[in-house]
């Protein structure tokens, strides 16, 4: 990822309801929510809604697509490792053992869920 890039990623987040609107839609992963949804989910007008998810699809975080009458958006997961990985690159100069920590707050959240029988 280019520097230029991250920052329109980071600045697309650097607002309350584009960051809340990233990470509803990352909570409903993979199946994705509507616009109207997400703008009645977040208390926002639909026109407010468009404009926030417009921003963060030129940042490369979110995906659309038309189902019927509705436009489905999704986070794109793959915008958000990239951003993280820009992120954490150079990580503590490649000190391992400074990064450790983070990773394995990482980890858990992440986790395949084991499923009982």
């Amino acid at each position: 990822m280019e520097s230029s890039l991250a920052i329109t990623a980071l600045g697309a987040l650097a607002q309350t309801t584009r960051l809340e609107t990233f990470r509803a839609l990352v909570r409903h992963e993979p199946e994705g929510v509507a616009a109207g949804e997400l703008a009645r989910m977040l208390d926002v007008p639909q026109n407010t809604m468009s404009a926030h998810l417009a921003t963060l699809s030129r940042a490369g975080l979110v995906t659309s697509e038309r189902q019927s009458r509705s436009i489905i958006y999704r986070a794109d997961l793959d915008g958000l490792r990239e951003l993280t990985l820009f992120l954490l690159k150079d990580c503590c100069g490649g000190s391992t053992e400074l990064c450790a920590p983070l990773i394995a707050e990482l980890t858990p959240c992440c986790a395949p869920k084991v499923e009982t029988s």
